[in-house]
């Protein structure tokens, strides 16, 4: 429930940002650059006088939409791969195998080269991101599909001449969700580092476009001088991460029978 209202909260709060704010996110005001936090500007300002405050509700919106984006798709489509990898022996040679490689790069090396080939933008770091993460959901519903497929339930759909796809559909794929949200709000929060780290860098979203990552980025440079500018947006990340895995811990205790008992 805590990681459920924080994430709600930070939702909000992104979602509002219009609302508010009082100044355009990338206006300039060199005359106010590195301000300290103040009632005129509650989060101070950076080396260019932008508002701090402003950059970070409305660098949440973009942080979360990613997150979100990529925890969606990267689901969808490790469900479908890991239904067929793990009902298909033959198939699962093959998709795992491809699973495997996509897996032995570091996913920070994989995601810059990717972007440098693709270019930074919001829509290509979804898809970078998604391209890194779908192996992490599909290894893990394949496990459970191996499991599944052994039970008798299936075998006697199968006995009575129910297609595969009916039995995929209808008496496997229900069977993984507990497994499958779980893993999903795991991804969520990869997503949403995976994201910062990128921007960070200056390899995920445009500058001219607030995140939490970028907003960073341009701070560590003056760091000892004005550290407001990377502490705020890394405290927004930190809780946004940090919800969203209280929120997974949970419905993993919630969706898991056996916790279920031993509560």
């Amino acid at each position: 429930m805590l990681g459920a209202v924080v994430l709600l909260f930070m939702l909000l709060t992104s979602i509002s940002a219009p609302w508010i704010t009082r100044t355009d996110p990338t206006k300039t005001a060199p005359y106010e650059r590195l301000q300290p936090p103040s009632s005129t500007h509650f989060f101070g300002t950076d080396h260019l006088g932008r508002d701090v405050f402003d950059r970070t509700m409305y660098g949440g919106r973009i942080s979360i939409l990613v997150g979100g984006a990529v925890g969606g798709i990267s689901t969808l489509l490790g469900l479908a791969i890991g239904l067929v990898s793990g009902y298909y022996r033959k198939v699962d040679a093959v998709i795992m195998r491809f699973m495997d490689g996509l897996m032995a790069f570091p996913s920070l090396i994989l995601a810059l080269a990717l972007i440098a080939v693709l270019g930074a933008s919001v829509q290509n770091v979804i898809i970078v991101i998604t391209i890194v993460s779908v192996p992490l959901v599909a290894r893990v519903v394949r496990a459970s599909v191996l499991s599944l497929r052994e039970q008798q339930f299936i075998d006697a759909a199968k006995a009575l001449g129910v297609p595969d796809w009916r039995i995929l559909m209808l008496h496997i794929a229900p069977n993984t969700l507990a497994v499958l949200m779980v893993q999903g709000t795991f991804v969520f929060a990869l997503a949403v580092i995976a994201e910062a780290n990128l921007s960070f860098l200056g390899a995920g979203v445009p500058p001219t476009t607030p995140s939490w990552g970028n907003i960073m980025g341009e701070g560590r440079t003056y760091l000892s001088l004005a550290f407001w500018i990377t502490f705020f947006p890394g405290v927004f990340l930190s809780l946004t991460v940090l919800a969203i895995n209280l929120l997974g811990d949970g419905l993993r205790d919630a969706l898991d029978p056996k916790l279920r008992r031993r509560a």
